[in-house]
């Protein structure tokens, strides 16, 4: 069985080796640095966080093997061949294989109680409701920063069993973690968000108490990491975005433990989208500043639109992007960008969800280039939240040529 698990995997290493040495990943390595560093030239194209369970075409996406161990490394290939094949977009394949680092983290001493509602048990995209678990003083106080423990020795076990199977085909490299920084993401699930909504006006000074512990939790998570050689330096992408940048790693960086101005910073505040700019900066930016500013580039914004509170953005501390979600107004968002900042563009996802509309994606397309163009703003497109297509993985097929034609008639 495993002999025959090994030849799956070394097959398929083989397919992705050729594409990864082709020579259309460095080219769009070399436009990602430049966008990454403020240079205005075409845009990167990115489809990130795709509904897997309804994408399978002619059986492209089945896993063969039967080791659990070989079937995620099977994963792994089978979905960057397929990605190149039908939804390339500007991705780039590495050539070699990543091993995460292996790390433990405890809980903060607080259950998250909700109710779930799911339409499809193979989709991780479900409904959620939160019951309120931090709704006094005394609660805030059960909280606790966490512990982290690392493990060399599986960290060792893995890339030895990945060298293995590789071996003469791909190099194996062990990679760390990036900061992701959503402290709203998670004090909503442990209240809900109407209760946060409520109290930023009725108890203010008691979500002030809460935003307080979890910036403390948040910057011990990330200090533990930062020294326990958990962070990553050479990233290439964190969260939806593509990460090369010619400032990163810093000059200084010993190519062993990474530190916080080695990495970039990755923080939101989402259930913030009606919440006033004056509140957003008092009850967000402002605990995200000490840690903001000792990383090397910070990205900040999700899916919250940001047009109206760009300029509360700029006083961050090596701000470097600004996320434009769907529901932003593109142009006052370019104008405000201009050429300090990446216009890191978020497509809405809502037009691959069932029938296709091909005009309606490229009026949307050329509204953003149209923008950044008149405005100068470096920028990149990234489609994400792809929560479904309706089992039309042509969908995203459709998508990314209408992207690529409507770029061709611009560059």
């Amino acid at each position: 069985m495993l002999q025959n698990d090994r030849k799956i995997i070394r097959e398929l290493a083989k397919q992705y080796k050729e594409l990864a040495l082709h020579d259309s990943n460095h080219e769009r390595k070399q436009r990602i640095r430049q966008t990454n560093g403020l240079v205005q030239v075409r845009p990167i194209v990115w489809i990130d966080e795709i509904p897997w369970h309804e994408m399978d075409i002619d059986g492209a996406l089945k896993l063969h093997c039967e080791d659990r161990r070989f079937r995620e490394m099977e994963d792994f290939f089978r979905k960057a061949l397929y990605r190149w094949k039908y939804i390339q977009a500007d991705m780039v394949l590495e050539d070699c294989f990543f091993v995460k680092k292996s790390y433990d983290i405890t809980d903060i001493g607080l259950p998250i109680s909700e109710r779930i509602i799911s339409s499809n048990a193979e989709n991780h995209i479900v409904s959620h409701q939160y019951r309120d678990q931090l709704d006094t003083e005394e609660k805030i106080e059960q909280l606790k920063c966490p512990v982290i423990t690392t493990h060399p020795e599986i960290d060792e076990q893995n890339l030895t069993f990945a060298a293995e199977v590789l071996d003469g085909i791909l190099d194996v490299k062990l990679c760390g973690d990036y900061i992701y920084y959503a402290p709203w993401d998670d004090i909503s699930r442990y209240r809900g968000v109407e209760p946060i909504l409520i109290d930023m006006i009725e108890r203010p000074e008691f979500l002030h108490k809460i935003i307080a512990k979890f910036t403390e939790i948040k910057l011990s998570q990330y200090t533990q990491m930062e020294e326990k050689g958990l962070l990553e330096a050479n990233l290439t992408a964190l969260h939806s975005t593509p990460a090369y940048v010619d400032k990163l790693p810093s000059a200084d960086y010993d190519g062993k433990r990474a530190r916080f101005k080695d990495v970039w910073f990755r923080g939101m505040a989402q259930m913030f989208s009606t919440v006033s700019p004056a509140m957003h900066e008092e009850f967000d930016l402002q605990y995200m500043k000490p840690l903001m500013e000792r990383c090397g580039l910070v990205y900040y914004g999700c899916c919250e639109p940001l047009d109206d509170k760009i300029q509360i953005l700029k006083k961050i501390p090596n701000l470097r992007k600004i996320g434009v979600s769907p529901w932003a107004k593109v142009v006052s968002s370019a104008e405000q960008i201009g050429k300090d900042y990446v216009f890191a563009r978020k497509p809405n996802p809502a037009f691959v969800a069932d029938e296709f509309d091909e005009e309606v994606v490229r009026k949307e397309t050329k509204e953003t280039i149209t923008a950044c163009q008149k405005y100068g703003c470096p920028y990149e497109m990234v489609l994400k939240d792809i929560s479904t297509v309706s089992y039309k993985p042509q969908n995203l097929i459709k998508w990314n040529r209408v992207v690529q034609e409507t770029l061709d008639e611009f560059y």
